[in-house]
């Protein structure tokens, strides 16, 4: 969507969720025509005209101050994120605005390759733009399956727990894991509202699953950050392992994703099974390829270019 019709479909739901009696407004057990509050409602707890809300909702305001954007956060009761998003899809940059060019592969940073490897016994992997999975480690494979086997566009997080069936059944919370690809993808549409193939992700998705599209038109807006999340693994059972979302400064279009155990839980000798049955897979006298690569072949484009100049 534009930058002009995604703040008004942000609004609009934002608005419809508020009840009056949670805002201090008389009105609980009246009969409203709308759900939620009404226009005039936000613009009065705003302290904005009716007329300048209205022209916002229908996207005819362009870059509306940062003191008008707050007190509309405010009054919509936003949390933090959906604050920010607020603003990146009210005052877009010129580089948003922009239509996208064509877009290299992304290139996986050396030093989350490099710590990717230095987490042998714990399930690791790098995450870019779109929810694409650009680089993992052998305990990441043993844990979500053989992303090595998929081709480069099918390995995204998104893709992978919408349309592949598995998934239900390895995430013990298969729906609160689904809202949440829903929202990053939320709040990856703020960051790149004319990214081609991000648009292209969500239309897949949007016609191949019935609970994407559902949760999608509620525009949640969440970024991945930390938490817990519990598994039904095939081979060993149930796991609970701590992810956290780890991004450098001057690249938050990667992050470095992990996932551990609680030291001295049951988890932790599930995960210490796992990584032991998965390394007497590999036939004798042929090692597990090295991370992120498929039968010896880096898992991002620029890193295969180098290996064959090399």
């Amino acid at each position: 969507m534009s930058s002009p019709t995604a703040l008004g479909v942000f609004l609009r739901s934002r608005r419809a969720r508020l009840l009056p009696q949670e805002v201090g407004l008389p009105g609980a057990g009246a009969r409203r025509r709308v759900a939620g509050l009404r226009r005039e409602e936000i613009a009065e707890l705003a302290g904005v005209s009716v007329d300048y809300y209205t022209r916002m909702e229908q996207g005819r305001v362009r870059n509306a101050s940062p003191a008008v954007l707050d007190a509309l956060a405010r009054a919509l009761r936003l949390e933090e994120q959906e604050t920010r998003h607020l603003h990146r899809i009210a005052r877009p940059t010129a580089a948003t605005r922009r239509a996208a060019p064509a877009e290299e592969p992304q290139r996986v940073r050396p030093m989350l390759r490099t710590l990717l490897r230095s987490l042998p016994e714990l399930p690791a992997l790098v995450m870019g733009q779109r929810m694409d999975v650009l680089a993992w480690n052998r305990a990441a494979s043993a844990l979500f399956g053989d992303f090595a086997a998929l081709e480069p566009a099918a390995r995204n997080i998104a893709r992978i727990t919408f349309l592949h069936p598995e998934s239900r059944s390895l995430y013990a919370d298969w729906d609160e894991c689904a809202r949440g690809n829903v929202a990053h993808l939320g709040m990856e549409a703020g960051r790149r509202p004319d990214d081609p193939r991000l648009r292209e992700l969500i239309g897949e998705l949007a016609m191949k699953s019935r609970e994407f599209r559902t949760w999608w038109a509620e525009h949640p807006v969440r970024d991945k950050t930390s938490g817990v999340k519990r598994f039904h693994h095939p081979v060993v059972g149930t796991l609970e392992l701590t992810y956290e979302t780890l991004r450098a400064a001057d690249d938050p279009a990667q992050a470095l994703i992990t996932y551990a155990p609680e030291p001295g839980s049951p988890s932790e000798d599930a995960l210490r099974l796992l990584l032991a049955w998965t390394a007497q897979q590999t036939p004798a006298g042929h090692p597990a390829p090295p991370t992120g690569t498929a039968q010896g072949r880096p898992s991002d484009e620029h890193a295969r270019r180098e290996d064959h100049a090399r």
